[in-house]
């Protein structure tokens, strides 16, 4: 997570987001939904590099490179321009971008790599993170940016611009898997259903989360995914793979990430992860499939 310097060449990770929960509270009048995602972050992620001094650009590259769309689009460049608009004189480069995570699988590549830059762009430039300027530039350039520019465990709120304190995670192990399929934001919400105004619960209070595994399994079977149910409306397929993920030797929880169509499996043991992760690699070759730890 953190940048280094490197004959003027500023590097960082932007680490894969899992919504280990995702309770939707309800939609606010002006369309919004407001959330409850307990948060955390993979050892996998995109890389970011910022040449300071060059022209303004992006450039990217990798094995994801393609599902990430035009480069125009991209929210590291919209990112790096609402901090622009908020810092005078802002210091820009070139940014290259190594694109490893699967677009539109609920991962926050997109997020995560937006925030990456925000974070070099604070280094080039002597501000700090705790910069309003920054903050402001975060979640205007999307939701999941506030919560991934720290990377830290989180329970976020409201439409994701609140944070709660780092939280303490016991030592998890996870299996990622990308069905080859992305899933749109705006479809799963849509399936969900919430009319402006309507609400469906309350968030609950930071002191409830435990730090034992066992009373954190309990905690995640209580509060799921509450986008997983319109997602399998829309891709039956989603509902299969988390059928398949629950039957892994020493598998303990298997669900949705955020609103798209990867999902994950959570193991005690980092060995069983990693044999789960081969197992299903070989026999879904076509799959995304990653054993990773999770952040804690």
């Amino acid at each position: 997570m953190t940048a280094t310097l490197d004959t003027d060449l500023l590097e960082d990770t932007a680490p894969a987001k899992v919504n280990l929960t995702l309770r939707i509270l309800g939609r606010r009048a002006d369309g919004y939904h407001e959330l409850e995602s307990l948060v955390t972050f993979t050892s996998l992620g995109d890389r970011l590099t910022l040449a300071p001094g060059t022209p303004a650009r992006l450039d990217v590259s990798g094995p994801t490179a393609v599902q990430a769309g035009p480069v125009a689009d991209n929210l590291v460049l919209k990112a790096a321009r609402l901090l622009a608009e908020r810092v005078p004189d802002l210091a820009l480069g070139a940014f290259d971008l190594v694109k490893r995570l699967p677009a539109g699988g609920g991962l926050g590549g997109g997020s995560s790599d937006a925030a990456a830059a925000l974070r070099l762009l604070a280094r080039v430039n002597g501000l700090s993170l705790d910069d309003p300027r920054i903050a402001e530039a975060a979640v205007t350039a999307g939701a999941d940016v506030p919560v991934c520019l720290a990377g830290k465990p989180r329970i976020m709120r409201g439409i994701g611009e609140v944070l709660s304190p780092p939280v303490a995670l016991p030592p998890l192990f996870a299996v990622l898997v990308g069905p080859g399929f992305p899933l749109a934001t705006r479809d799963v919400f849509t399936r969900l259903g919430l009319t402006p105004g309507e609400r469906r619960g309350e968030p609950t209070a930071d002191a409830d989360l435990p730090a034992d595994a066992d009373g954190l399994y309990e905690y995640l079977a209580e509060n799921g995914n509450d986008l997983e149910p319109p997602a399998i409306a829309i891709a039956p397929k989603v509902g299969e793979l988390i059928a398949m993920l629950r039957r892994l030797r020493g598998c303990r929880l298997a669900r949705m990430s955020g609103s798209g169509s990867t999902c994950f499996a959570l193991f005690d043991d980092p060995r069983a992860a990693a044999d789960a992760a081969v197992t299903l690699g070989t026999s879904h070759p076509s799959w995304w499939v990653q054993a990773t730890a999770l952040a804690r």
